[in-house]
């Protein structure tokens, strides 16, 4: 991280270090010299810790992932969490159809439809970053400008979508309280990408929360789309 990166995770000042290195390995933890503690206190925490807290939303773990840590894993997470949702709706629509002869089974069909399921997740997730963006574009000053803050944005965007690996245990363990744990799912989902854009834009959490559901309602519109140009293509492909 480059100087004036770090942020305190306490009271979001800009910090130009979070520890100073003496020596013999000796470390003492920079304090943040507006709220005089701890520029960031997890660099001491367990890796399990930060994401037990990440999980409940804290602010000061969100502030730790964002600013104060190079994680660059954003898009192989995003590629992880669209092949979980690919899966969670190929395995849906496999366990709803009925089971008829094997003869009549096509493999490279059925992967072509799980790849057609890829494909419609990953336009509804950029629609939905696409509809955040947006929004906050139009309504936040510090993104009216050459949109070099778009990128944090959109790491944190996506990195706050790794709620979204828990559909395939949720499918896998199958139980009569699926759409449930779905919808649990996709709420804890949206509540990490509230206080992602909270955290990056240090605004308020009306504003983050109507930019959410507008990439929600952006989101829901490309699904529908996506779903009558597959169903108008498998029409087609079968009658052809």
């Amino acid at each position: 991280m480059a100087e004036n990166d770090f942020r305190c995770v306490e009271c979001n000042e800009k910090a130009t270090e979070l520890h100073r290195d003496y020596s013999n390995g000796i470390l003492k933890i920079t304090l943040c010299g507006s709220c005089q503690k701890p520029v960031d206190k997890y660099i001491e925490y367990d890796p399990v810790i930060i994401l037990i807290d990440a999980i409940l939303c804290k602010t000061q773990a969100f502030r730790h992932i964002l600013f104060n840590t190079s994680l660059a894993i954003h898009w192989k997470l995003c590629v992880f969490c669209l092949l979980c949702e690919a899966y969670l709706r190929w395995s849906l629509r496999r366990s709803s159809e009925p089971s008829g002869d094997p003869a009549d089974i096509i493999r490279y069909a059925k992967e072509l439809e799980f790849y057609g399921m890829v494909a419609l997740a990953a336009l509804e997730l950029s629609a939905f970053c696409g509809g955040v963006l947006l929004v906050l574009r139009a309504s936040s000053r510090r993104l009216r400008g050459d949109g070099a803050d778009l990128r944090p944005l959109l790491r944190a965007l996506l990195l706050s979508c790794y709620g979204k690996v828990l559909l395939v245990p949720a499918v896998i363990w199958e139980h009569d309280f699926l759409p449930l744990c779905l919808g649990f799912i996709k709420l804890f989902v949206l509540t990490s990408n509230t206080q992602a854009v909270r955290v990056i834009l240090n605004c308020r959490r009306r504003l983050a929360f109507w930019a959410v559901c507008a990439g929600l309602l952006s989101e829901t519109l490309a699904a529908r789309t996506g779903q009558t140009l597959a169903a108008a293509f498998w029409k087609g492909a079968v009658f052809d």
